[in-house]
């Protein structure tokens, strides 16, 4: 029995994975009303005339004072990008993490700086879900949520157009608030499905007419350059995009990788099978090359962890959460099948920074949270995700196949 215990002394002493990472320490932190509560609600009080009083909830975050984070953007090296735009109080993260994806393709392409409407994708989108919603007889989800190989269906669909055509912005807005818009949309159709009125010419009308009083309505044509493009001839002709030359890849244990798979997520309303899945190692591997080749790429998954802390905009994996070295692919499915992961928000992966051995990288973002700096400091709209984190809680990106050729080539 001594010597058991002795040998399991010296073990524990001794083994590095016992030595690896020093313990992270949590905090409770009062909320602060921030950019939402100072910024966008005041704009919806403007026109509802009433404001939401702020939160006063604590929250259990990883406390990070005393690390050297590397919380600035000219740390990194990076990929150009249209200057960070807040998506308001609308769930359209995917719309603008994948737009501003394009926009850097764009210019990555072309070298041509554009800014593009994120709200007409949004728009046509809901067109597209209410269409199913009828085809399906009300068993498909009608949300505010998608995925970013959304904005490559619309491209092939509909095209693109530029911001300055088709802001989404009435009435001196500043900010989209799309609540009042998609509740009586959601209201109508629950009208069309209780009382079996599946006409979907009239569904798809009345959809629109909706969008249209909130949003306006999208331009069939316009002058770019003296020239005139419809939407489909301004993505294809001016912008070079080309949607089959963009691809989604995965990383999830619980479909067979190397296969072509459905990311089953509420908001991939669609079921969409066409997501690359790969080992997690090859997953990580990708985003380390890609970004170091030039390629940004459109990144989703969860930031809803204690680890993610908006005062400092770094999201870390703490050691009371997982201890780095058993970060895998295990780790990483039981989260998502235990809903402690989920498909909650799109980002921009523009840059990169190597520190001490490890990846950091720089996320352009549209969210209120990473907004409670000063509207002048670049930092203004980044988020600073360690590769841990990213290896535990980002589930998968769209990206331009030149990228990923070799991932590709392993795929039947």
């Amino acid at each position: 029995m001594k010597r058991i215990i002795i040998l399991f002394f010296v073990f524990s002493v001794l083994s590095p994975v016992a030595i690896a990472q020093k313990k992270d320490k949590s905090t409770f932190v009062e909320y602060e009303a921030g950019f939402y509560v100072n910024s966008i609600l005041k704009d919806v009080s403007a026109i509802k005339k009433k404001m939401n009083p702020a939160k006063k909830d604590k929250f259990f975050m990883m406390d990070q004072s005393g690390l050297e984070l590397p919380n600035k953007v000219n740390l990194y090296k990076r990929e150009w990008s249209t200057p960070v735009i807040s998506q308001g109080n609308a769930g359209s993260c995917w719309a603008y993490s994948t737009i501003s994806f394009y926009e850097s393709e764009v210019k990555r392409l072309t070298n041509k700086e554009v800014k593009l409407s994120e709200i007409y994708v949004v728009y046509w989108e809901y067109v597209e879900k209410a269409k199913r919603f009828v085809q399906e007889r009300g068993n498909s989800v009608f949300d505010e949520g998608s995925e970013g190989n959304a904005v490559t269906r619309i491209i092939k669909d509909y095209g693109l157009v530029p911001y300055s055509e088709y802001s989404g912005l009435l009435n001196n807005r500043k900010f989209h608030s799309h609540a009042d818009m998609f509740a009586e949309m959601k209201t109508y159709l629950n009208s069309v499905k209780e009382n079996n009125a599946w006409n979907e010419e009239t569904v798809i009308a009345t959809i629109k007419s909706i969008m249209n009083y909130h949003i306006g309505v999208p331009p069939q044509s316009f002058v770019i350059d003296n020239k005139s493009y419809t939407p489909k001839s301004f993505a294809s002709d001016y912008l070079k995009l080309n949607p089959d030359n963009y691809v989604e890849i995965l990383s999830y244990k619980q479909e067979p990788y190397w296969q072509q798979v459905e990311y089953k997520v509420p908001d991939n309303w669609w079921h969409s099978k066409d997501y690359y899945n790969i080992p997690l190692d090859d997953f990580m591997a990708v985003i380390k090359k890609a970004i170091r080749n030039g390629y940004t790429m459109s990144i989703g998954g969860d930031v809803s962890e204690s680890g993610f802390v908006r005062s400092t905009q770094c999201a870390l994996v703490p050691t009371y959460d997982i201890p780095s070295e058993y970060i895998d692919e295990d780790a990483r499915q039981f989260r998502f099948s235990n809903k402690t992961t989920t498909d909650d928000h799109g980002m921009h992966l523009v840059g990169y920074l190597e520190k001490d051995g490890a990846d950091w990288y720089l996320i352009k973002d549209s969210s209120s949270g990473s907004r409670n700096n000063s509207p002048e400091a670049a930092e203004f709209g980044y988020y600073f995700f360690s590769q841990d984190y990213v290896k535990l809680k980002m589930m998968g990106f769209t990206i331009h196949k030149d990228a990923v050729k070799k991932i590709l080539k392993k795929f039947n």
